[in-house]
């Protein structure tokens, strides 16, 4: 049987400003589990999510696969290295699901260090990519955006109401974003920033689903901590 709706999540960081030794940052425990759990027990819960496929840094494949076995992840369906990019570590787990999906198989690109991702979210990237063929999912820019010269000065200062963050997930119809980067790998463009900008450079026209302020990643200790207290804050929120 073929999935409707899938995530790819990407987990081929390896911490390099978090100051925590060998240890890749979507390992880091947060209340005696790892980032990338908590991650990936949000798609285990929402209905709206048929399969999981992880691209994992490579040499980590047999770790993650443990820990997915210990917390009961019953909807990963296949574990991948992946490569020198993102992209690359991408389009190996896209060719490792094409047996169980087909060319209308919703697939959300997201980040394994992105734990604070909710069911609505979810709903609204697969949503989107039924009507449009696709879905960035999006944050308000809440600091002002200014551009800058090369000598140090600042060239224009926009108006940030005009302007939005792209955070993840990012989805599309497996067929489309397969052909794309099966283009660019035959091209040998292989640093493309995010599917968004592989899917654009190809023509494709993109829309936008909002999400949530929270949706942060992790990628310093200070987004280690404030993930931490996010969690403190909901337990609170509960017993009051």
């Amino acid at each position: 049987m073929k999935c409707d709706n899938v995530v790819l999540i990407f987990a081929g960081g390896v911490g390099s400003r978090m100051n925590n030794g060998s240890l890749p940052k979507q390992f880091l425990e947060v209340e005696s589990k790892p980032i990338i759990i908590h991650t990936l027990e949000i798609f285990e819960r929402s209905q709206d999510i048929d399969g999981i496929f992880i691209s994992i840094t490579p040499g980590w494949k047999n770790f993650l696969d443990k820990l997915t076995k210990k917390y009961n992840l019953q909807k990963v369906v296949k574990i991948v290295e992946g490569g020198e990019t993102s992209q690359i570590s991408q389009f190996n787990a896209l060719k490792a699901m094409a047996e169980f999906v087909n060319d209308q198989t919703t697939v959300l690109i997201h980040d394994g260090v992105r734990p604070l991702i909710d069911n609505e979210v979810i709903k609204n990237n697969i949503n989107s990519v039924r009507k449009h063929g696709n879905a960035i999912t999006v944050k308000k820019a809440i600091e002002t955006v200014i551009t800058v010269t090369n000598d140090n000065q600042v060239d224009q200062v926009l108006n940030r109401d005009d302007y939005r963050m792209a955070v993840a997930p990012q989805s599309y119809h497996y067929k489309d974003i397969f052909s794309a980067h099966s283009k660019a790998a035959e091209s040998g463009k292989v640093d493309f920033v995010d599917s968004a900008q592989l899917m654009q450079s190809f023509g494709t026209k993109l829309f936008y689903v909002d999400g949530t302020t929270n949706n942060i990643k992790i990628t310093t200790p200070i987004d280690y901590y404030i993930f931490k207290g996010i969690l403190e804050a909901r337990r609170v929120n509960q017993i009051f």
